[in-house]
């Protein structure tokens, strides 16, 4: 908090004491005009359609309630309207709220006003690009593949088209698991692309996301915790061996599309040939200290760590441990059964002796024990398994997807971390999850659906209060604080500052300047305050850079002047009385007013700086830096 100093005068102590205020302020702002904190039934006859999902949203509330009532806890109050409304916008639509919406909002009489906002921002392109944007952060913050970017426009795109036609879970899944083509152009390829289409990576990824559970444990042994063996990793692994990645022009990095394999190559060296044609590139990527020698932490997420032991135990003819251009490129084919990812069926890795071909193991399904007949293509094994997955006999599938979204939503989970589930551990609320997942499954897995019911909650909509210490409050019993993403951030900024959001700068084939070209300013902001909607919230912290962007950035301060055309220039010129100014600029960047407080030690600053435009360039950057503006409450 000693870096807060924007001035080295007591104008900027004072502007700091103002930052430190506005982010401790903790407990609810003042209600509107007319509002009240007590709590109002949503009639389920005003809404646009008989969903049930009002039905459902208060059939939760009432199991909560029990637990509640049975713990002798009292729930927190309804969070007023600008609370309420900052925080929905966010969560669908992930930006702020406009002045005039929260103006509008509160003048709103009609007892089902929230129902209708949240149902007018999930029909929104809004809501499409920030969910878009979120599972594009799930994936792509777990990618092994140096080069994931190559395929996040084409993933956005595509995620945004599917939300926007409202399609369902399983559907996108489905796509997901069984896609093939270009991915540049192809979004639905990115998990396999980001993955390198290893196996055993995407095994991981596909039980981690869709079913909440983590298998990739039992990689190399049986699961530490859970009842996982490590053969039933395998056997979800085995389910994509005959899944590729091929450039469609060799030599050119731009050019990756995910292929089936259904036959052994009729060269064993085949893969090898193509690694001695881009063996140029490969070293201009991963050989960082130019020493003209790749060792197999450099090889890294290169094509080379595919199975560079095997590779090393062929070529490296000095015995250094390392691999020259001249070694990969008079490297004789290994045996066929040494390339091991060029096979058809999947090797599990024989552990004692990583240069052997390993042991063959057929694709099950680990959660049913259910089998695809042999003989299958890759296509036909894959969407086998889209099928066993998304099975409505499949628990796992609804049940993270919902305590997914109901984490994003409240703040925190049934299950910690989402991502962690499984047989093997106990859920808080375990009837409310049970609840929310089977309706999810019977209303065909549809996310706007999902997202209307839990957004119409009691307990997605109570006020936040302290953590009691003793960890005796039942879950839920209040809203959590929440970090916000970096793109809800970015957007809140530009929301703020009336910029227009700039869209990634190289959406395709990142021409101009290849894979590493220059990053949009959208891309560089959120890869600062970027971090992976998996981590729990407890461990999601903020960083020095962040803070010096906020406090110092060349953008920020430009565009808090009170001179020229910036939106404070433009609201002093507007609101010459310094009360309305300092209400209208709480509602521009905290979608509040004022509490009584705050109004008194900004006035008490306006007064001592003698400046109007200067004093308030200073409330405006304590209100963007601070921690209610980067966090939702």
């Amino acid at each position: 908090m000693f870096l807060c100093l924007r001035r080295l005068n007591r104008h900027a102590w004072l502007a700091c004491l103002t930052a430190l205020l506005a982010g401790w302020n903790l407990p609810a702002s003042p209600v509107c005009a007319g509002e009240s904190a007590k709590e109002e039934p949503v009639p389920a006859e005003n809404l646009t359609d008989a969903s049930g999902a009002v039905e459902v949203a208060a059939a939760v509330d009432a199991l909560l309630q029990k637990t509640f009532d049975a713990a002798k806890a009292t729930p927190a109050e309804r969070a007023d309207d600008e609370d309420f409304l900052r925080r929905v916008s966010l969560d669908l639509t992930g930006t702020i709220p406009t002045a005039s919406d929260v103006t509008l909002f509160g003048l709103d009489p009609s007892p089902d006003r929230r129902a209708k906002a949240i149902e007018r921002m999930l029909a929104s392109e809004a809501w499409a690009e920030n969910w878009a944007r979120y599972w594009r952060d799930v994936l792509f913050l777990r990618a092994t593949n140096m080069r994931a970017g190559l395929a996040s426009q084409a993933f956005l795109d595509w995620m945004k088209m599917n939300l926007q036609q409202n399609r369902s879970w399983d559907q996108i899944a489905t796509e997901i698991i069984t896609a093939t083509g270009p991915v540049t152009e192809n979004g639905a390829t990115a998990l396999f692309y980001i993955q390198e289409a290893e196996p055993e990576n995407v095994a991981g990824e596909v039980s981690r996301i869709f079913l909440g559970i983590q298998m990739q444990c039992a990689n190399c042994h049986d699961h530490p915790w859970d009842r996982w063996k490590r053969e039933q990793f395998h056997e979800l692994a085995a389910f994509f061996p005959r899944t590729a990645l091929r450039q469609q022009n060799p030599g050119d990095i731009r050019t990756f599309e995910l292929v089936s394999v259904n036959t052994s190559p009729g060269d064993p060296g085949e893969r090898l040939q193509q690694l001695k044609a881009g063996v140029d590139r490969i070293f201009d990527f991963a050989d960082r200290n130019r020493d003209g020698r790749l060792e197999k932490s450099e090889a890294g997420n290169t094509p080379l760590s595919r199975g560079f032991d095997l590779l090393l135990q062929t070529g490296d003819k000095n015995k250094d441990g390392a691999l020259s251009k001249t070694e990969i490129r008079e490297m004789p084919a290994p045996p066929a059964p040494m390339m091991r990812r060029g096979a058809t069926e999947h090797m599990m890795p024989d552990l004692n002796n990583p240069a052997a071909a390993g042991s063959r193991i057929d694709p099950k399904f680990f959660i049913s024990e259910s089998a695809p007949e042999p003989g299958l293509s890759d296509l036909e094994r894959r969407e086998t398994l889209a099928r066993y997955l998304t099975s409505t006999q499949t628990e796992w599938f609804s049940k993270a997807f919902v305590n997914r979204l109901w984490a994003e939503l409240t703040g925190e989970g049934f299950y910690s971390p989402i991502d962690d589930m499984g047989p093997d551990r106990k859920a808080v609320h375990p009837e409310v999850i049970e609840l929310l997942a089977a309706q999810f499954t019977a209303h065909q897995y549809d996310i706007r659906w999902l997202m209307k019911t839990i957004a119409l909650t009691r307990a997605y909509q109570r006020q936040i209060r302290p953590q009691d210490p003793s960890g005796e409050t039942p879950a839920f019993a209040a809203a959590s604080p929440t970090r916000l993403r970096g793109d809800q951030v970015y957007q809140s900024l530009t929301t703020s500052l009336g910029l227009e959001p700039v869209a990634n700068a190289a959406p395709r084939g990142m021409a101009g300047g290849g894979p590493f070209a220059r990053r949009s300013p959208r891309e560089q902001f959120s890869e600062l305050f970027g971090f992976d909607p998996s981590t729990p919230q407890a461990d999601v912290t903020g960083t020095i850079p962040q803070a010096l962007f906020l406090m110092n950035g060349a953008v920020i301060q430009s565009q808090i002047r009170a001179t020229g055309n910036t939106r404070l220039a433009a609201l002093l010129r507007t609101y010459p009385d310094d009360a309305d100014a300092l209400a209208e600029l709480y509602l521009l960047v905290l979608s509040r007013e004022p509490s009584e407080q705050e109004r008194r030690i900004a006035t008490e600053h306006i007064a001592a700086v003698g400046n109007r435009g200067e004093a308030f360039e200073d409330l405006l950057w304590s209100l963007l830096n601070s921690s209610e503006f980067l966090s939702r409450r």
